[in-house]
């Protein structure tokens, strides 16, 4: 049976009960691009997080830098005094905590407070970050971007974007199994937005069943609130639940083991009709 480990917690994905997983965002930050400064405090966070484990939320994912377009990076400290708070409040909640950092030193403190899996928008490309990760059992996001986050929608070009994101995902796998890291360790994020025109956006989410299907690995998507939504729909981001529903649902459809969205209950109950009614 094909499983997804995640710290303490093995994710069955397959067989009779299963459903796509949901995991919910929790941006501690003042500047994310659709909730920005609404969960900054450690109070609000703490209540959106048990919102979101009320709602039926598999994981929860916590980040205290956004990466949003035209975003600069935070300082290492400021960002350790935003995330681990949260994480020593919320490890004992029950459900598995996702950390979004791509700086190692971030890492290894997450994981040591008792963090479940990391989330790296980087991909785990330098050496550093594999060394934090790799005594370990939590679970690995290894997701594309073309550039970083403050140019990287200036200019976003490929050849062929499915061949190219593909290519390097599986080059980061082989490399973080050639360190000793389980492949059950592993999820793969095409990274939706992240340098990626509105085309390139929907041909990569045509194409998740055949990253799946070539890598061998459960396909996280992320596309919840983001541009894709609001160039197909023409809503602002408080009126993209329609979008931001119907193109989870594309996305599971299409073969997504794992969802990252912003409406928990409301993505939950949809993936339970849909699973019903398929």
């Amino acid at each position: 049976m094909k499983v997804f480990q995640c710290g303490c917690t093995r994710f069955a994905l397959e067989g009779d009960g299963y459903r796509p997983l949901v995991m919910g965002i929790l941006n501690i930050t003042p500047d994310s691009f659709s909730d920005g400064g609404k969960y900054f405090s450690l109070s609000s966070a703490l209540r959106h997080a048990e919102d979101m484990i009320a709602d039926g939320v598999d994981i929860i994912d916590i980040g205290a830098e956004s990466s949003r377009p035209g975003s600069e990076p935070v300082p290492l400290q400021e960002e350790l005094d935003r995330v681990m708070p949260v994480i020593e409040a919320l490890k004992d909640c029950g459900k598995p905590l996702s950390i979004d950092t791509y700086k190692p030193e971030v890492m290894a403190a997450a994981i040591a407070a008792g963090a479940d899996m990391i989330n790296d928008i980087c991909g785990f490309q330098s050496e550093a970050s594999l060394k934090a990760v790799l005594d370990n059992s939590c679970g690995l996001c290894v997701m594309h971007m073309q550039g970083k986050p403050k140019t990287m929608q200036d200019d976003p070009h490929y050849g062929n974007v499915t061949v190219e994101v593909t290519q390097f995902l599986s080059e980061q796998v082989k490399r973080m199994e050639k360190t000793g890291i389980a492949k059950e360790r592993i999820c793969i994020d095409p990274g939706f937005g992240f340098g990626k025109s509105l085309e390139d956006n929907i041909i990569l989410l045509k194409h998740i069943d055949f990253m799946q299907e070539k890598l061998d690995l459960p396909v996280l998507a992320g596309l919840s609130r983001k541009s894709v939504v609001a160039k197909l729909t023409g809503r602002p981001v408080e009126k993209r639940l329609a979008g931001n529903l119907a193109i989870a649902l594309s996305a599971v459809e299409h073969g997504a083991a794992i969802v990252r969205v912003h409406e928990v209950a409301e993505t939950v109950d949809a993936l339970k009709v849909w699973m019903a009614t398929r």
